[in-house]
């Protein structure tokens, strides 16, 4: 693979500049609001929760018709609803599901930020479950697993992005031993979708796939901004989830008290004041939302993720329907009679830290898009890796093979690695089974623990990291989270023996 150069990436623009402009046709974005359905209150998903240490569940991935804002949409669906039911957990619990596939590819599921093993019917992402077929899985998390907003899609290889792009995702909540008093927690599945004229699921065009899709219309629990109440001096929780295939979410509340209680994996020691927080495609974050009188709107801010200097006919990150100006999510009106005081928030645990444990081994991995066979045969990109294609998309210069075994670790080891790119747009890496500590960015070394399961390795950046492979032995598989780059290639795997 070599690295792109201006010329590639201006040839690619004129040649996906016609794609794209096809590819908009009959769109429709969110800036009407009550026009599209918008203003309607807000609806939590169903929850199904754990009795007696178990959740069984039957889950069904098929097509279904919802409303999104004021229009009938046909999407891909959990059990029918969009998004698919909530699942609550204590640590310890079982997870039963049995998973049918009634849509027309192959699909699995991917239990996301879960520390569970990876092997068997558990968190395994090489399981394939054909056109009318089922598969029971089987996730027992381990006792002292940590509490925190966890969420579940598809992870079949070359069909993730399709999948999780028609609707197929929902969250996952693991109940603390001694949570947050709040007068009501909420939990918000951010997704965006593209649909036609017709209701129908839009087709992506070659180059939206390289850029990584946004959609047209951003949801939250399958609404378009709905809107939510509270009386003045309440405590809520909100649990955010990105579950948009390549979109990032900078939100802020305008007019409320803003506190950071979680980000990703367990509780922060101390619930940390903000005025914005940014979410990669996968994060989550746990806000304690402190009610004021008034209307606040949740919006997210456009977030710069890197370009490829135009090559998409003017179709970049930053630029074009959902990402060119704040988007309201939801609105949050507080009137009425001030309700009384909740209890104080208790402390968090304090995090495990890495750096004062011995390391193992150190990786480096870098995350590279680059030319791969030019424009053969009149086509654009059909794989990765074919004389057909036009781009590459790898870690440390190989696109993913299922096959092949990228890195071998020692069970009960800690490692280092340092995640690179060398390209020009961000790719945000996301690990599985094992969570992150973050112990140097682009900003220097991180001086607290910060643990994630999806960390941002900037355009021509660097981000350090460490891992303790602990409790499991197994094969999975880490990525960027771009979902598109990942069904491209930009996927590894590793086995700890």
């Amino acid at each position: 693979m070599s690295p792109l150069t201006r010329r590639q990436l201006l040839a690619l623009g004129a040649a996906g500049a016609g794609a794209a402009a096809v590819g908009g046709a009959g769109l429709w974005w969110t800036g009407g609001g009550e026009a599209l359905g918008g203003g309607r209150g807000l609806v939590q998903p169903e929850v199904l929760s754990a009795a007696d240490g178990l959740l069984e569940l039957d889950l069904a991935a098929a097509p279904a018709t919802v409303r999104v804002g004021a229009r009938t949409a046909h999407v891909r669906a959990f059990n029918g609803s969009l998004p698919g039911p909530t699942l609550r957990l204590r640590p310890g619990d079982t997870l039963r599901v049995a998973m049918t596939n009634r849509l027309e590819a192959p699909t699995n599921l991917h239990v996301h930020g879960l520390h569970i093993s990876p092997e068997g019917h558990g968190d395994n992402p090489f399981v394939s479950i054909a056109p009318g077929e089922s598969f029971d899985y089987d996730f027992a998390l381990p006792e002292d697993h940590p509490p925190g907003t966890y969420w579940y899609h598809p992870h079949r290889h070359g069909h993730v992005a399709d999948q999780l792009a028609a609707g197929l995702y929902g969250a996952i909540v693991v109940e603390g031993p001694d949570p947050v008093p709040v007068t009501r927690e909420r939990v918000l599945v951010v997704s965006d979708i593209t649909l036609d004229a017709s209701g129908e699921l839009a087709a992506v065009s070659p180059p939206e796939q390289m850029m990584g899709r946004e959609g047209e219309t951003v949801l939250v629990n399958g609404q378009v901004r709905p809107a939510a109440t509270a009386a003045p001096g309440e405590r809520e929780l909100w649990r955010v989830v990105n579950a948009c295939p390549a979109r990032f979410l900078r939100l802020t509340l305008d007019g409320q008290t803003l506190r950071l209680s979680g980000r990703d994996v367990g509780r922060l020691p101390a619930p940390r004041e903000i005025t914005e927080v940014t979410l990669a495609p996968g994060n989550r974050v746990e806000l304690l939302v402190d009610t004021r009188g008034g209307t606040s709107t949740l919006t997210a801010a456009p977030v710069d993720r890197g370009s490829m200097d135009g090559m998409m006919g003017g179709r970049t990150p930053g630029d074009g329907p959902g990402n060119d100006e704040p988007i309201e999510l939801l609105t949050l009106e507080v009137t009425g009679a001030p309700a009384g005081a909740v209890g104080p928030v208790p402390a968090g645990p304090a995090p495990r830290d890495l750096r004062g444990e011995p390391v193992a081994a150190r990786r480096t991995l870098d995350f590279a898009m680059g030319m791969d066979g030019g424009m053969m045969g009149g086509g654009m990109m059909g794989s990765t890796r074919g004389p057909g294609s036009m781009m590459t998309f790898t870690i440390n210069g190989e696109p993913f093979d299922e096959d092949r075994t990228d890195q071998r670790v020692a069970p009960g080891t800690v490692e280092e690695w340092t995640l690179t790119n060398s390209s020009p747009m961000d790719h945000p890496m996301h690990l599985h089974v094992w969570p992150m500590q973050v112990v140097a960015d682009g900003d220097g070394d991180v001086d607290t623990p910060l643990w994630l399961d999806v960390v941002n390795i900037p355009a021509f950046g660097e981000v350090v990291v460490r891992v303790a492979f602990d409790d499991f032995s197994g094969r999975t598989v880490y990525h960027c989270h771009i979902l598109d780059h990942e069904d491209l290639g930009m996927m590894g795997t590793v086995e700890v023996r």
